[in-house]
């Protein structure tokens, strides 16, 4: 069931660990409301770690187009999935060792920063082999990886993401090009530094805290983004609470039918949700839900769910909370009419 706070979000955690397309910015442009609200939930106490799986874009590039919407951001906040996966390979092979990298220069410099020996071939008998994505990669470079995965080396991987959005359309992602080394190998990479595993998130509140430091404790972490299967998946993975927005992928009639695994903490149209406390979402006795003033109600018989009014956000928390209910009682979502939202 989704949570309520008795003050506003940005009050009530620590670190948002925010994703950034479809949450801060569509590819070049900012996302409506977006950072004037981050500014503001600075204001009030809340730190930012801005978390992607992109890993071909150096954090200071990304801070830089962070800056031109007048947000205030260090490189080191942004943390990229190359951040995590060459932070995540230190740990696992000794100091100095030689690691075959497959990916852009953000990738190659920082798997060097983390004190490693970067290689290209499986003929440097490396004791790791990490790929990453970049749109240059060439076959050869896949079958370098292959061949020091089939020599024993660990293989890690930035994501799994099968795609990528292009601007001639979705091409093929990091994954895409995984599953041809896994091909080829039969060998599935240890570890992914990108959501929906949680690692990215667990290092985020690491690095917020200072190497040094204690991690900022899980529950005063709130995982944001605009994707179900990644953003929401990797904070139940990891056991943070987290925040679905509905400016990027997500859409109203995915969150009512997710199963349990995908179902986020907190539901907002935009970011200016973390500026607002969340109200308490009831269900109660013959197929009713109500969140503030927002009814939703479900005729079992007809199979079809109605709201107050479809343009309140209200509405569809309750319409959520009514139908999570529904199939985690052994109804069938897929068959109810769901009501079309103009949020």
């Amino acid at each position: 069931m989704l949570k309520s706070t008795d003050k506003p979000i940005a009050e009530a955690y620590r670190l948002a660990l925010l994703d950034l397309d479809g949450v801060v910015y569509r590819g070049k442009n900012p996302v409506e409301h977006a950072a004037e609200s981050i500014r503001r939930a600075e204001a009030a106490g809340m730190a930012i770690e801005y978390t992607t799986n992109n890993s071909s874009r150096f954090q200071r590039v990304v801070a830089e187009q962070l800056r031109g919407f007048d947000l205030d951001v260090e490189p080191h906040q942004v943390i990229t999935s190359s951040v995590v996966a060459a932070r995540m390979v230190r740990r696992h092979v000794p100091a100095g060792s030689k690691v075959l990298v497959l990916g852009a220069e953000h990738l190659r410099e920082e798997v060097a920063r983390q004190g490693l020996t970067v290689v290209d071939g499986a003929a440097d008998a490396p004791v790791a082999a990490i790929q990453g994505w970049y749109p240059d990669m060439r076959w050869q470079e896949m079958a370098e990886v292959a061949f020091a995965v089939e020599h024993g080396a660990t293989y890690f991987v930035t994501n799994r993401d099968l795609t990528i959005p292009r601007e001639l359309g979705i091409a093929p992602g990091c994954g895409s090009m995984i599953q041809a080394v896994i091909n080829a190998t039969g060998v599935e990479p240890v570890a992914s530094a990108g959501k929906p595993e949680s690692a990215m998130y667990d290092e985020a509140r690491l690095l917020a805290a200072g190497d040094d430091s204690q991690p900022v404790a899980k529950d005063a972490c709130l995982a944001i983004g605009d994707r179900l299967d990644t953003d929401i998946e990797a904070g139940n993975r990891g056991g943070y609470d987290s925040l679905a927005v509905l400016t990027g992928v997500t859409n109203p009639h995915e969150l009512m039918l997710a199963p349990a695994h995908l179902r986020p903490t907190y539901i907002v149209k935009d970011l200016r949700g973390l500026l607002d406390a969340m109200p308490q979402v009831e269900v109660g006795p013959g197929g009713t839900g109500h969140c503030g003033h927002a009814t939703a109600s479900l005729d079992a018989a007809d199979r079809m769910l109605s709201v107050s009014d479809p343009s309140d956000i209200d509405a569809l928390r309750a319409a959520c909370g009514l139908m999570w209910s529904y199939a985690d009682n052994g109804g069938d979502p897929t068959e109810v009419a769901l009501p079309d939202f103009t949020l």
